[in-house]
């Protein structure tokens, strides 16, 4: 038996778990709609698992993901740094989007 999950119930998961404050309002929101759009696309259901995700999915600001995967920025400037970086996750996992923060939602790799 499934129960359907809105945004909502999402946030208030991560709260339960006491994962909320990993990733905030606005990741969350980026992998909600990340993983809704996963369920649509493929037909395949998701069971909500908080800690699953939280091994999974990962949001951090571009230049802790560069140190966390040595990523050379150096001569780059904010944007390009940034763009590098987002094409990194590209080439080795999956980029979801970016956080109204600025923080980088990625899956982890």
């Amino acid at each position: 038996m499934k129960t359907s999950v809105n945004f909502s119930d999402f946030i208030d998961a991560f709260k339960r778990f006491d994962r909320y404050d990993g990733y905030g309002y606005e990741a969350l929101k980026v992998i909600f709609e990340y993983l809704e759009e996963y369920e649509e696309s493929t037909g395949e259901e998701i069971e909500l698992d908080v800690i699953a995700i939280c091994c999974d999915y990962n949001a951090e600001h571009y230049t802790a993901i560069a140190s966390n995967y040595s990523i050379d920025l150096d001569g780059l400037d904010d944007d390009e740094a940034k763009n590098a970086v987002i094409e990194y996750i590209q080439d080795n996992s999956a980029y979801l989007g970016e956080a109204i923060d600025g923080e980088l939602v990625y899956q982890c790799f």
